[in-house]
């Protein structure tokens, strides 16, 4: 570790750094949380990782609406006055020292009695003692020592979201039920006589008849749901055939038992409806800690500060009314709709609008909700409430309230559709047969070709190929909603790329130098100037510059928001700023740009423009080959000349398009027959990602920021995508090809049954064979396809 770098974050500390224990720190905030740990015995913390901690956030005021017992009863999960439990998200938790001082909380608040750490969800889930200390104490805390929880509206707006446990109990119940199913009928295999026979084998089939009940009734009532409502709208889905296939199981096995001609085929029966909740299971067990469906409510502070007869309180969002004046602070959302009364506003409008650059709003501007504050506190008077705001009326929209059923056009319903007719007209066709034959058989022959042809292996496809993928995708940080995505993906023709924060990179910006060459010195003085400055171009120039900053002060210095710096160094007079501020016409409107005057000379311009991902050329020459390409961005047209020569030709470009724009253009391509993926990242993408027919939010942080979309995809991996889709295809080919061998194993055992020779040992051979061999097939071909990719 450099010895100028920050004992607890690890960042540079600088030419001045805070020092103490002979040790550097890069702020007061780093050296107060090592003082912290320190005073309350918790010095191992740096002992598991070098520099573990992040820098602590400002905490003065920010939490003051935990004090509201209406916001506080909310967040807590219980509370029976005594004792109080709460779960938080951490964004910041990012190696074991993070697990071992969140779990050791109780050393430095002893009302606090318990916290424990979910590292993969990266949430802390704290128990303390009402009497001793409270929710605001207890976040204050945890923040003050690096680790700020992330809460917002949607926490308090809705109760949290418990995992089903429905599917978990018909499994389990399913899985009991067939062990104990097929230990009884291994008599009935073996056809052991003497004892066996004039004893237990009537109470082993009764037995069997009682315990296949509520498997019947309970495991698979989903499939005679799921299959009444396919007929009441006229359609054969996969689980018709299902329904029908255990309805016939348990009707002839049942009619046997009652006459006593017979075990039934209450192993093949429960087998059947055990294998189907297991696809089933794997199906859905796959990254569903992740959060799909987010609207604005997620982004959205839970409280804001308001002031009343000059006095500030802590209000709950949604208690904002007309005419209420609002405290914005520094780097906090802005919530509703207003008007700017005091100070000077820079607002970020990145997640709303697209537009990288923020921008300057003076007393008496409106400013939008959605933008953050980011240079200071200002005071605004509210004109639209939270449910009237511009921000909330992008989710008005028709496509954020449609009920999402599941698609039932997906590929294993469209072949069930023909498969259940055929497979009905076979039976029929043997029934009558059959009939002028033997009569006595007709019945049998019919329900053994049913219960023979139950598409078990057809159903089991889809559901393990898909949820494999799911897992494989999943652990190349590609997540998504569920398998229809995949399905979807591979009928994609139309690619849309939105620009900012999607095709290029959040963090990073590309900084180049036009005009008279600087030297070293004016460069040094450059950089001492900006140094005082909080504008986020500044910022960026100040990193992008190499030479130190002068040691000297400067005499003079004055920056005017949103036009530019004034300063003045010994003999020097600089002007560093907008076109404007120089006094002179800006021959490129889009261009984001910083002038540089010294002493009265205009001496050059540094230029930022968006650095690209990477292999973005790469990227888009692949997707070329098979998909429509087009760039759909809500920011300036600054960057089409280099993007037209950038990427293929066939690309169209799409500029300052609102979020309506987006969501409006995309349905406009639908109905002219085309499958859209969209791609995006921000809040002014959420119409267009809920509109297309598979819609992937590009997030630097998988669990942070992502708008309600069909899958997440780390930025890390974006040029990937042309593999993934490639996947996507390759997966719905292997279930076509586990169709057809699905279909073999329907031949041969059609043919034990037409003949009248399906006896319950050939069954209990068949059927689960053909499922086994189908899980087993698909899933060694999708790992060895991504393998191969």
């Amino acid at each position: 570790m450099s010895t100028n770098n920050c004992y607890h974050c690890g960042l540079d500390c600088g030419k001045n750094p805070v020092k103490f224990n002979d040790k550097c720190f890069c702020c007061n905030g780093c050296k107060t949380v090592y003082e912290i740990l320190n005073a309350n015995e918790l010095g191992c913390y740096y002992d598991f990782e070098n520099n573990p901690g992040t820098i602590p956030s400002e905490i003065k005021g920010k939490y003051a609406y935990l004090e509201n017992e209406e916001i506080v009863s909310k967040l807590l999960e219980f509370d029976d006055g005594e004792i109080a439990v709460v779960e938080f998200y951490i964004p910041s938790i990012h190696c074991s020292s993070c697990i071992w001082v969140l779990e050791n909380l109780s050393k430095l608040n002893p009302g606090i009695l318990t916290s424990l750490v979910n590292f993969p969800q990266k949430t802390a889930r704290i128990t303390y003692k009402t009497k001793s200390t409270n929710l605001k104490e207890v976040v204050e805390l945890i923040t003050s020592i690096g680790y700020e929880p992330y809460i917002s509206l949607d926490d308090a707006d809705s109760k949290k979201n418990k995992v089903s446990k429905t599917l978990i109990y018909q499994l389990v119940i399913a899985a009991f039920v067939f062990g104990n199913v097929m230990m009884l009928s291994f008599p009935e295999y073996f056809q052991v006589d003497g004892f066996w026979i004039n004893k237990y084998k009537i109470v082993f089939r009764w037995l069997m008849f009682f315990m296949s009940i509520p498997v019947v009734v309970y495991s698979a009532k989903d499939y005679f749901i799921s299959a009444y409502k396919g007929l009441s709208h006229k359609i054969l889905n996969i689980d018709v055939p299902v329904a029908l296939g255990v309805s016939v199981l348990f009707i002839r096995s049942s009619i046997e038992v009652f006459l006593n001609i017979g075990a039934g085929f209450f192993d093949s029966l429960t087998g059947l409806i055990f294998f189907l909740l297991l696809g089933k299971f794997f199906q859905q067990k796959t990254y569903n800690f992740l959060s799909f469906e987010r609207d604005y409510k997620s982004y959205f502070p839970i409280a804001v500060t308001k002031i009343f007869n000059g006095k500030e309180e802590a209000v709950p969002v949604k208690d904002i009314c007309e005419g209420d004046r609002l405290l914005i602070r520094n780097q906090e959302l802005i919530p509703v709709d207003g008007i700017l009364i005091n100070g000077t506003a820079y607002i970020d409008y990145s997640f709303v609008t697209g537009e990288s650059v923020p921008v300057v709003k003076k007393s008496g501007d409106k400013l939008f909700a959605g933008g953050k504050q980011t240079a200071g506190a200002i005071e605004v008077d509210v004109i639209n409430t939270i449910e009237q705001s511009y921000l909330t009326q992008l989710w008005s929209n028709d496509i954020f309230n449609k009920n999402e059923e599941k698609n039932i056009k997906n590929i294993t319903d469209s072949i069930s559709k023909y498969f259940t007719a055929v497979i009905l007209s076979i039976a029929l066709i043997a029934g009558i047969y059959w009939y002028f034959i033997n009569p006595s058989l007709a019945f049998n022959i019919v329900t053994a070709v049913l219960i023979i042809a139950c598409p078990c292996a057809l159903a089991l496809s889809a559901p393990f190929a898909f949820g494999n993928m799911l897992r494989i995708f999943g652990y190349r940080k590609f997540y998504l909603k569920n398998s229809e995505t995949i399905e979807n993906m591979a009928k994609i023709d139309t690619v849309i790329f939105d620009k900012t924060g999607t095709i290029t990179s959040n963090d990073i910006s590309k900084i180049s130098y036009e005009g008279i060459p600087l030297t070293s010195f004016e460069l040094q003085l450059i950089k001492t100037v900006i140094r005082a400055s909080n504008h986020p171009l500044s910022r960026s120039l100040y990193d992008f510059i190499e030479e130190p900053c002068l040691t000297d002060d400067l005499e003079f210095f004055n920056e005017i928001l949103g036009r530019g710096i004034e300063a003045k160094f010994k003999e020097y007079n600089l002007k560093l700023g907008s076109a404007n501020f120089m006094g002179i016409e800006q021959i490129n409107i889009n261009e984001t740009v910083i002038y540089i005057n010294i002493n009265e000379v205009l001496k050059g311009k540094f230029k930022f423009s968006n650095n690209y991902r990477e292999d973005t050329q790469r990227v888009f020459e692949e997707l070329s080959k098979k998909y429509k390409l087009i760039i759909l961005s809500g920011d300036n047209e600054g960057e089409k000349e280099f993007l037209s020569q950038m990427l293929p030709k066939e690309t169209i470009f799409k500029f300052n398009q609102k979020p309506e724009n987006k969501l409006n253009f995309i349905k406009s391509i639908q109905e002219d027959g085309s499958h859209v993926l969209m791609l995006g990242d921000g809040l002014n993408d959420a119409g267009a990602l809920a509109q297309s027919n598979v819609g992937i939010a590009i997030s630097e942080n998988i669990n942070v920021f992502s708008p309600a979309c069909d899958g997440i995809l780390d930025a890390n991996l974006f040029n990937k995508i042309p593999k993934f889709l490639t996947l996507a295809s390759k997966t719905v080919s292997i279930i076509k090809v586990s169709f057809v061998l699905s279909f073999l194993y329907n031949v041969v055992g059609m043919y034990f049954a037409l003949t009248g020779q399906l006896t319950p040992v050939v069954a209990a051979i068949l059927m689960p064979a053909s499922s086994i061999s189908i899980v087993i097939f698909v899933t060694l071909l999708t790992n060895w396809t991504a393998k191969n990719n």
